[in-house]
This record gives C-alpha cells, sequence and structure tokens, in this order.
C-alpha cells in the first residue's frame, strides 16, 4: 500500500470518512482539508431518489445561488441588431449572431453560457452536436432563450446556474470557491438542495434525497446529512 504524503496525513487527521455531517460543519469542514493553492472551487453532489430514463422523473432547472458561483462567468448573446446594445449593457462578454455561429461551425465554444431569443433557435439547431455535448445550447427552461435577454445575462453573471440529474440520477453543481466564507457555501448549497426539494417528482417513489455530498478541486468529498437541510 502506498505510503500517505504529509497532506494526505492532515487531511485523514480533521475528519472521518465514514462521518455523515450537518451542512454546516461540512460546509467548514471543506475549507479546512483543502489541500489546493489556488481558489478551488466547491461542488456539491445529490444522488436524487429519481429514474432519469422515465420522463415524468426528470429532475432539471436553475437556480439563482444567493453568493454566486465565485465564478467569472464568459457569456455570448447570440442576439439580432436590435438587441445588441441590450446584451452589451447587461454585461454580454460576447454579442453577435452570424459571425459568431460561423466561429461555432468551425469548433470554437470559449464560453461558459450562451443566451439568445427564440427567434434565433432555428439557426443554432443545427450546432447541436457542437453546444449540446459541451452543455452549451440554449433552453427556454433555463432561462436562457428569451426576449428579456438583458435580465438573462445579469442572472447568469449574479450567480444563476442551471442543473439537471444525470443518468445516475445524480446533480451536479458548482456552489463557490473555498475561498468563501463557510456560511456562504453553506448558504449557495442549501438553496440548490431546497430547490431540489421541491421539484420532488410525483411519479418518484421511496427516499428521494438519497445522499448529498461536498468536495472541492483536489479534496476528499464530506458526507451531508440531508436532515440537516
Amino acid at each position: 500500500m502506498a505510503k500517505l504524503t504529509k497532506k494526505q496525513k492532515d487531511v485523514a487527521a480533521k475528519f472521518d470518512k465514514s462521518k455523515v455531517y450537518t451542512l454546516d460543519e461540512a460546509s467548514a469542514l471543506i475549507k479546512d482539508i483543502n489541500t489546493a493553492k489556488f481558489d478551488a472551487t466547491v461542488d456539491i453532489a445529490v444522488r436524487l431518489g429519481v429514474d432519469p430514463k422515465k420522463a415524468n422523473q426528470m429532475v432539471r432547472g436553475v437556480v439563482s445561488l444567493p453568493h454566486g458561483t465565485g465564478k467569472d462567468v464568459s457569456v455570448l448573446a447570440l442576439v439580432t441588431p436590435d438587441k445588441e446594445q441590450e446584451a452589451k449593457d447587461a454585461g454580454a462578454d460576447f454579442v453577435g449572431l452570424d459571425e459568431y455561429l460561423e466561429k461555432i461551425k468551425g469548433g470554437w465554444t470559449d464560453v461558459d453560457v450562451i443566451v439568445t431569443m427564440p427567434a434565433v433557435m432555428g439557426k443554432l439547431g443545427p450546432l447541436g452536436r457542437i453546444l449540446g455535448p459541451r452543455g452549451l445550447m440554449p433552453n427556454p427552461k433555463a432561462g436562457t432563450v428569451t426576449m428579456e435577454v438583458g435580465k438573462a445575462i445579469s442572472d447568469v453573471k449574479a450567480g444563476k446556474i442551471d442543473f439537471r440529474v444525470d443518468k445516475y440520477g445524480i446533480v451536479h453543481a458548482v456552489v463557490g470557491k473555498i475561498s468563501f466564507a463557510p456560511e456562504k457555501i453553506q448558504e449557495n448549497a442549501k438553496e440548490l438542495i431546497t430547490t431540489l426539494q421541491k421539484m420532488k417528482p410525483t411519479a418518484a417513489k421511496g427516499v428521494y434525497m438519497r445522499s448529498i455530498y461536498l468536495s472541492s478541486t483536489m479534496s476528499p468529498s464530506v458526507q451531508v446529512d440531508p436532515k440537516s437541510v
């Protein structure tokens, strides 16, 4: 068996992998066991008691984190000329239409979120094979296909994220940075968990909130007691 490094020994001494912590405790502990020398991202993984293969058990939505993600989100606004100024005023990093559609066709996807209008979605359809796998295809349910382009961009910049359950029944999301105070990590995580609770499909049977784990880049996962939220 490989020997533990000094950092791994320090981490192992600070928390018990077999223990289930309250959200309060986990939010503080995740900072304490962080070993990255950069501002690591804090992630949450929530396993739900749903069958994503069934349409009536798909869980997908959006949530505005009270303290944002801590990440500078780059936004591309694919809009008609009459909406360009609105998009620029709201803080979009890239604004335009046909020239960016051509760039995407060529493989360019250096953005985090794409916001567009209903009238433009027809042009985006053929780009689904490029945007879909990267999670960049705009979606009305995520609020990224709208006539209120400025508001959508502002919301994304302020910390609005979209989420969906994967094929294993798990929702993965970013809830902050390791530099955040524990209270901010806790409040962001609680906002997402509460939103998921409200979205429980009526067709889902048994225990809905199966497990919750908090982790940061390069750190172990800390299990959270769903009842503590």
